[in-house]
């Protein structure tokens, strides 16, 4: 059980939460600052003389029009209603969880207004694998990610559509019939307190660089293992260059490398050539940068997940009720791009390293085909792993220097951090499946270096990805072997 708090939250605990299948509860401390903040809101509307934003008046460019006391409910059912407007492809069942997560986190530290039962149906949800089907397109990353947040909570009223325990998707009135919930009445500010927050764009974030850095490991163990079948050289790696350029990430990509290759026959044999192409030559820098960037990005996702970050902000203890701008997602959107660029190169360098090995240089037959001619060998996952890295660079136009202004000019500037996110994800998947193609090939040429063995680690990565990958001999239909490639990277893990 996982007791949601002010404790910071870290990445790391985050994905023990996600690993280990724990449930979420309110602590003591939360609900005290949810009711805390409910009561200060509720007494302060009973003697309220003026508008507040949102609170008694409507939303956006309307912030001028106030509502009488007795429609301050259906304001707010209204606002979630009518901002349920998304568009495109079903945003992935594990966002949609890490999304409730960090909402209800957001919403425990008692400066958004929100009802202790509303706050504990999101852990409902969250706890019963019950999420809301949320969609891909519609927020701008400024005002909150209003439209995606809207579908998260239309099943809070009893409305839109749910995916329960992961099977097909149906209407979340018949699933709180079924689980004895009633909708929520949203009470003064709820709606705001909902949709306000930058959850889509953090939980995406959150589930970006749990990958990242997973896949930063592995970009590390594949890369090894072309070294060793490329008949790579080991003084690139050697600290001495890296202790008068000292990036962390570049030492510790270099300290990696040594550390894999202990033991290997092939890394300590002399070689002809002088100097590696610059894909293997300079791993340390640029694997390290990519490593520099995963490390500072999560210094502010973690930031953020810790924040409350809808409008207006409650102060219960100050008296105070502050329309401000928590909900922008500026700092967390070009964080985003730019590991969208650090992640991509990932897949740039290691597309290189694939083409050079199946060139036939270094004693390696072309394409790495026992026969080539008759066959064709690993020629074209070269191509699909170029086609991946060039769809990459697309995806790599930061979202965060755009900004299209909505309602009415009101909201003039926004971050399309929303944009950044889900290309993120997309460059996520795409790297994933570079580093498949790469493994295939590695495994594949490292099997002409024998009887000459690599070192213990990268014997037994190999030996283990043989039981889900072969060696061909012959041409075989490959598409399926990148799909197990790419499994075998998601689910076997390393020191």
């Amino acid at each position: 059980m996982h007791y949601i708090s002010s404790e910071h939250l870290t990445l790391e605990r985050v994905q023990q939460i996600l690993d280990k299948g724990e449930k979420l509860a309110l602590s003591q401390e939360a609900v005290a600052a949810i009711e805390k903040c409910r009561h200060y809101l509720d007494t302060k509307m009973e003697d309220i003389g003026r508008p507040v934003y949102g609170i008694t008046t409507g939303f956006g460019s309307l912030y001028n029009v106030t509502i009488p006391a007795e429609d301050l409910s259906q304001l707010q059912h209204n606002l979630v209603m009518s901002h349920a407007c998304g568009t495109g492809e079903e945003v992935r069942p594990a966002i949609v969880k890490l999304m409730l997560l960090l909402k209800a986190q957001s919403l425990s530290y008692g400066h958004s207004g929100a009802q202790l039962v509303t706050v504990q149906r999101l852990i409902d949800m969250y706890n019963n694998d019950i999420l809301p089907v949320v969609y891909q397109q519609g927020s701008l990353g400024a005002s909150g990610d209003l439209a995606p947040l809207a579908h998260l909570s239309l099943p809070l009223i009893g409305l839109g559509e749910v995916r329960c325990k992961g099977q097909q998707v149906r209407p979340s009135a018949e699933v709180w019939k079924e689980m004895g919930w009633e909708p929520i009445r949203l009470q003064s500010k709820e709606g705001l307190a909902l949709l306000n927050g930058t959850q889509f764009m953090s939980a995406h974030a959150v589930w970006s660089l749990i990958q990242a850095k997973r896949l930063s490991k592995w970009a590390d163990l594949i890369g090894a293992m072309s070294l060793e079948a490329y008949d790579g050289r080991i003084e690139p790696f050697l600290p001495l260059s890296h202790q008068i350029r000292p990036h962390k990430g570049q030492i510790a990509t270099a300290a990696r490398f040594l550390e894999v290759l202990e033991g290997s026959q092939l890394i300590r044999r002399p070689k002809e050539h002088v100097q590696d192409p610059y894909s293997f030559r300079c791993i340390p820098q640029v694997h390290g940068a990519a490593k520099d960037n995963i490390r500072y990005v999560q210094s502010v996702i973690e930031n953020e997940i810790n924040a409350a970050t809808d409008n207006p902000n409650v102060f219960p203890d100050e008296d105070m009720v502050i329309s401000a701008g928590n909900f922008h997602g500026e700092p967390i959107a070009i964080p985003m791009d730019t590991m969208a660029i650090a992640l991509s190169e990932l897949a740039s360098i290691s597309e290189r390293r694939v083409y050079l090995l199946i060139h036939g240089y270094r004693g390696l037959p072309r394409y790495l085909a026992p026969n080539p001619g008759l066959n064709s060998g690993f020629m074209i996952p070269q191509y699909t792993a170029a086609s991946i890295v060039s769809q990459n660079k697309g995806l790599c136009w930061p979202a965060s220097c755009d900004s299209v202004p909505s309602s009415n000019g009101q909201e003039d500037h926004v971050s399309m951090g929303a944009n950044s996110a889900t290309k993120l994800v997309r460059i996520v998947d795409n790297v994933e499946t570079v580093l498949a193609i790469e493994l295939m090939n590695a495994a594949q040429a490292l099997e002409f270096r024998r009887p000459a063995q690599t070192s213990p680690m990268l014997e037994k990565i190999h030996a283990d990805y043989r039981a889900a990958v072969p060696f061909l001999e012959v041409d075989t239909y490959l598409h399926p072997l990148i799909l197990r490639s790419a499994q075998f990277i998601r689910e076997k893990q390393y020191l």
